[in-house]
């Protein structure tokens, strides 16, 4: 069995001190390939130092929309500079988030168009954060899907059938993560079960969201997305060896990677 976490934070103080444990129990359990994903610039830096010092670690670089407060035109440049190199195989995490306010949300909605625009002029991967905001997503989507088949992922994605049809039928990918998992998660699961198999994806968002039966044990770590996968696969109806071979080649090719990259 072959896995890919599309989405951790690997650079976390609870994970960074044993990354090579945490690597290696992923590898035990098959895990292939980790995208280690950027919140703000500094993050986005430590994504790109971890990617090009740990084989089958790739790097997504962004600013979330709960650090956007207060961003300058130099921080944006210095994020393009990150982009141009050779680990970075997204944009992100962007998107909108009406849970905290940490950031108005006009900032949010200005800095999510940019990343969209940098996306697009570089036809790379965008990784949509989105909290309490399905029909303002909804709303940015159909507003800006005109201007480019969009590649992307609806990360931790935990919204009903609506939003995740028309992520869809932008040409976006639906991550599902720990959530999915829970006792309670019903609805999701339902939602999981109409997602077509070749748009599908799972992450950890480590350290954060374990799945069950670990839930509530922190760090979250990349390993634990077998737990998610099996859960996937018995919601829909197919063997786990079938769906892991599915979202791991989902991930490949959504980021454009080598079938023969080195793995972790």
């Amino acid at each position: 069995m072959q896995l890919f976490d599309t989405h951790a934070h690997l650079y976390d103080s609870s994970l960074l001190p044993q990354l090579n444990e945490v690597l290696g129990r992923a590898r035990e359990v098959g895990v292939r390939g980790v995208c280690c994903i950027g919140t703000d610039l500094e993050t986005s830096r430590q994504a790109v130092e971890l990617a090009r010092s740990h084989s089958g670690v790739h790097a997504v670089v962004g600013f979330q929309p709960n650090h956007c407060h207060g961003l300058t035109d130099a921080d944006w440049e210095a994020l393009l500079q990150l982009v141009d190199d050779p680990t970075v195989v997204g944009i992100g995490e962007t998107g909108l988030d009406r849970y905290w306010k940490d950031c108005p949300f006009e900032e949010q909605w200005f800095w999510f168009e940019r990343h969209w625009g940098l996306a697009k002029s570089r036809d790379m991967p965008l990784v949509i954060h989105m909290r309490d905001c399905e029909a303002d997503i909804v709303h940015f989507i159909e507003e800006h899907r005109k201007d480019w088949p969009i590649r992307g992922i609806m990360h931790s994605f935990t919204g009903n059938w609506n939003t995740a049809s028309k992520a869809l039928d932008a040409g976006m990918h639906i991550s599902f993560a720990g959530m999915v998992t829970f006792k309670a998660s019903d609805d999701l699961r339902s939602v999981a079960r109409r997602v077509p198999q070749d748009r599908l994806l799972i992450e950890t968002d480590s350290p954060y969201l374990s799945p069950e039966p670990l839930r509530g044990r922190r760090p979250n770590e990349p390993g634990r997305v077998l737990h998610t996968l099996r859960c996937l696969a018995e919601t829909i109806g197919v063997s786990a060896d079938l769906l892991a071979e599915q979202t791991t080649r989902n991930a490949v090719e959504l980021f454009r990677l080598d079938e023969q990259f080195e793995s972790l």
